[in-house]
């Protein structure tokens, strides 16, 4: 590596390491537990999954869970890259050495999307209308509200409307994923289901050329 490189690199890991000394420090100040603000993130973390152990239908826990999942990364995703990119900001966290709000990413938006993904698909529901209207509040009720408590901030061009796109297009990617997973599924059962049925009839007729 050249010097320049390495020097130039020393002093990024530098800058990084003071900015994440900084949120500990402004946590400790501001947003630790001595805070409501700091209990009120901790209820979001929890409620929800408390929820999901009641509501899930454990029938189809593999499903909705690997839905979930992908809502969390996709959405864990966003919301770091806005934080990092100075789009918003939260100024109460349970962890503050991370950009993104955990409660949010870990637990409530994932857990709300895999509820409606499983009344809907358990009902034959419209997916998509369902999680457009889910999305809709998130974006024009909920993180208003959360911002008229302090507790989420917009920054420069950002506002709600693409903070609503960007939840379209995480639980748009999150179900063409889960699709598709399912749709392999579904192939190498009628797969295995014909070279099942196929077996029997070829050994009956070897039973039968052995006999004569």
């Amino acid at each position: 590596m050249p010097e320049s490189q390495s020097q130039y690199l020393s002093h990024m890991n530098h800058l990084q390491r003071s900015t994440i000394d900084q949120w500990i420090q402004y946590w400790s100040l501001y947003s630790g537990p001595a805070t409501w603000q700091f209990w009120f993130t901790c209820f979001l973390l929890i409620a929800p999954l408390v929820l999901l152990y009641v509501l899930l239908d454990r029938r189809r826990a593999l499903l909705i869970g690997f839905f979930g999942f992908n809502v969390h990364v996709w959405f864990g995703y966003i919301d770091a890259f806005g934080a990092d990119r100075a789009l918003w900001s939260y100024p109460y966290k349970l962890i503050p050495f991370l950009p993104m709000n955990v409660s949010l990413d870990v637990s409530l938006v994932p857990i709300v999307y895999m509820l409606i993904y499983q009344w809907t698909t358990n009902r034959h529901k419209n997916f998509y209308l369902y999680a457009t209207i889910t999305s809709l509040i998130f974006a024009f009720v909920f993180k208003p509200i959360m911002s008229a408590l302090n507790m989420f901030h917009l920054y420069g061009w950002m506002n709600y409307f693409y903070l609503f796109l960007g939840y379209m297009v995480v639980v748009i990617v999150s179900k063409l994923i889960t699709d598709a997973f399912v749709s392999f599924e579904k192939s190498a059962n009628r797969e295995a289901s014909r070279t099942q049925g196929i077996r029997p009839t070829r050994q009956k007729w070897l039973s039968r050329n052995k006999a004569r």
